[in-house]
């Protein structure tokens, strides 16, 4: 089965690196070891060598009692010498062997001869026997060991190894930060709300992506500004004519054909109002900021449309008091407001602070929006036909200004469907 990598290009990076270049140490670490073997089998051979020679040379010319009490000092941890015929052991060398009885004839020659056997046991093991110019046996014990890795090797590789750890995740750090930036800046880009630039910051490559990304915003920016304004210079030119063609109309005879005209010119009435509103509601930043107390405020709010007749009420109320644009805050409200009346009849007010922002929430009993439909209707003239159609009235633009006011003010619209029925608009504030 084929291995998952992890989902983040940053785990896989450090993965990829990190396994890249621990096998190159294993393998560094391997050929060094290998070179160590190698040159410590050279140095013991040419010592064993040298060695050998020697001491069999200093025991030949001993006495024969006193050579017992030399082979203590003539000794090596990986060889040493006994008088005597030696144990019983087997011809037939293996490589290894071999060529350290090769190294122990050639020290010997011609002045002795040795035969050579092997010794059976978990580790290898051989013994050369040699007679002396007394006829005295003398037997030369070999053990060939590797000498042990020093203590403070492993120890070593270790912090190498965590090094080597802590500068692949550093290199991806900085590799994929850029990345996260750009990913984070990109879901800030909305239309319609300020545009932070990215930092155009060293290493050059990261640099010309911010000089493009911010390119990109500023195009984004511009076009946005440019369709606005058309759209509210076509609504402000629109006045004009509907004035006069009004005037018109009234002046004309009356009748069914009047009302209905005059009906139809109520509609592109609302509709370019809505129109400029739309368009004021993208530049929501004209508005200066003022300190407000939203009790007052909301009740204030309330107490209008109970006056007028209108069934909206308070369930709950936060007091605090916050830093925002009241005609901008106050449109937001009474677009959701009269949202749910048209479709409910009642609306309801929650006030609630919490973990630093504050939420204010418009509330109905209405038909609802289908889940699929929820963000489209804050685009701007979008119109659900089924349970909010033309025949219930409404421009479209109602949402849509709410959400450009609110992300003018640093917040956010979100709607949602209440649990057994209705809709629930939030306007969250900083």
């Amino acid at each position: 089965m084929r291995p998952r990598l992890p989902g983040s290009l940053r785990s896989r990076l450090f993965l990829i690196l990190l396994a890249g270049l621990l096998c190159g140490q294993g393998l560094a670490f391997a050929i060094m070891l290998l070179e160590r073997d190698q040159s410590a089998r050279a140095v013991m051979l040419t010592t064993l060598q040298r060695d050998v020679a020697v001491a069999v040379a200093l025991l030949d010319r001993l006495p024969a009692e006193e050579r017992a009490g030399w082979l203590p000092l003539l000794d090596r941890p990986t060889y040493r010498y006994e008088l005597g015929p030696g144990a019983a052991g087997t011809p037939d060398l293996p490589s290894r062997t071999r060529m350290i009885a090769d190294e122990i004839r050639t020290a010997l020659a011609p002045r002795f001869s040795v035969r050579f056997d092997a010794l059976p046991g978990p580790t290898e093991r051989l013994q050369g026997h040699v007679v002396l110019a007394d006829g005295s046996g003398l037997t030369i014990d070999v053990r060939p060991a590797m000498r042990p890795v020093a203590s403070w090797l492993p120890v070593a590789l270790g912090v190498q190894l965590l090094v080597l750890a802590a500068c692949v995740g550093l290199a991806v750090r900085l590799a994929v930060r850029p990345l996260t930036r750009f990913a984070e800046a990109a879901d800030r880009l909305e239309p319609g709300r300020p545009a932070t630039r990215f930092a155009e910051a060293e290493p050059d490559e990261v640099a010309r992506a911010g000089r493009a990304f911010n390119a990109l915003q500023a195009r984004i920016a511009r076009h946005l500004d440019e369709r606005v304004r058309i759209l509210a210079a076509i609504s402000h030119d629109l006045q004009t004519p509907i004035t006069r063609m009004r005037l018109r109309v009234e002046t004309g005879a009356e009748g069914p054909d009047q009302d209905r005209l005059l009906a139809d010119l109520d509609e592109v009435e609302a509709l370019v109002r809505e129109g400029i509103a739309y368009a004021r509601s993208v530049h929501g930043d004209v508005e200066p900021t003022a300190r407000l107390d939203l009790r007052a405020f909301i009740e204030s709010l309330v107490f209008d449309y109970q006056d007028a007749g209108r069934d909206v009420t308070l369930t709950a109320l936060a007091d605090v008091t916050v830093a925002t644009r009241p005609q901008a805050l106050r449109r937001i409200l009474t677009n959701l407001i009269d949202n749910a009346l048209r479709y409910a009849g009642r609306a309801e007010i929650d006030v609630r602070a919490e973990e630093g922002r504050l939420a204010i929430a418009v509330l109905d009993r209405g038909p609802g929006i289908p889940a699929d439909k929820l963000e489209a209707v804050l685009l701007p003239f979008v119109r659900l036909e089924e349970s909010r159609s033309r025949d219930t009235g409404g421009t479209g633009l109602g949402l849509a200004i709410a959400d450009q006011l609110a992300a003018a003010l640093g917040g956010k619209l979100t709607l949602s469907n209440r649990p057994g029925g209705g809709l629930e608009a939030v306007v969250t504030l900083a």
